[in-house]
């Protein structure tokens, strides 16, 4: 598979990368930096002077620096095996492994450079969140399945009663108009409570913010912010029409955050069980993810 085949072939296109290809040229740009940089903190972590000059020897197996942003955008996107994935691009799975690696980081610092990432530090968080017109937000969970951890105890840790199954969860934080991720709390076990993972993060809330929250939320009430969220049923009452009729007003408000997460669920190495075994390459694969539905979300409103 290579980008000379596809760049003339826009739908095709945008079904294996998940972008358009302006978007692509344009994360592109940043990507070739990212790469160069990458390369150059290689080389002075060498503990031995090379023995022959950078470029020469046997030649790249993903040659043009296109080809290598189609190979991880095209993992990103269908998340195949790593030997289906050396198939589909003319080497075998070692070579597939340490490019993978290799090039999650450099996408992830491009988009960075490109300022597509969410903030994931509780000061950027105010301060990215204070830019945001409106300051309307939306706050949620979300859990990602994964392989049943072998140790005993990682396997209660990990299980979610929700999804029966064992996960990985993430706090998000969207804004309500762009439906953007603006912000990503830490990866933890999917078992934990969502109140909890989000006190957890220690997030501060421009003062007027509106948020929009789920039951999964009862109790959190940050500071200086006005938030919403729909009544449960008292126990053995029922709520009034009123009431049902607020509730459903604003779930129609969190439907966004839905949208949203949906929007990174395109690339299904979010959504399927996750199969990676690196330390935290679970945590900077939706770091990643999030910041190329933004990128898509900013191509969606130029069209």
């Amino acid at each position: 598979m290579r980008y000379s085949k596809l760049e003339n072939k826009p739908r095709i296109f945008k079904s294996l990368t998940g972008l358009t290809p302006p978007a692509f040229l344009e994360l592109l740009e940043k990507f070739i930096y990212a790469y160069e940089e990458s390369e150059r903190k290689r080389e002075e972590k060498r503990k031995t002077p090379r023995r022959r000059q950078r470029g020469g020897g046997r030649k790249a197996t993903i040659g043009t620096m296109a080809d290598k942003l189609l190979f991880i955008l095209f993992y990103f996107r269908f998340y195949p095996t790593q030997e289906a994935l050396g198939f589909f691009f003319g080497f075998g799975q070692p070579q597939a492994n340490e490019w993978v690696h290799r090039l999650t980081q450099v996408l992830n610092t491009a988009l960075g450079y490109d300022q597509q990432l969410p903030a994931r530090h509780p000061a950027d968080v105010e301060q990215i969140l204070a830019e945001c017109p409106g300051l309307e937000f939306i706050i949620d969970g979300t859990e990602r399945p994964i392989q049943r951890p072998k140790n005993q105890k990682r396997q209660k840790e990990y299980y979610s009663g929700k999804k029966k199954r064992h996960t990985v969860k993430n706090i998000v934080i969207s804004e309500k108009s762009s439906g953007k991720v603006k912000a990503l709390g830490s990866t933890c076990e999917g078992k934990k409570h969502d109140k909890l993972a989000a006190d957890e993060e220690q997030y501060r809330f421009p003062e007027g913010s509106n948020i929009w929250k789920d039951t999964g939320f009862q109790g959190y009430e940050p500071p200086n912010t006005t938030t919403h969220q729909p009544r449960k049923k008292p126990k053995g009452g029922e709520l009034t029409q009123e009431e049902k009729d607020q509730n459903r007003k604003i779930s129609q408000e969190r439907i966004y955050v839905e949208h949203s997460i949906g929007g990174v669920k395109v690339f299904r190495i979010i959504r399927d069980i996750f199969r990676n075994h690196k330390p935290h390459y679970d945590d900077l694969v939706m770091e990643t993810a999030c910041g190329l539905h933004n990128l898509r979300v900013d191509y969606r409103y130029a069209a």
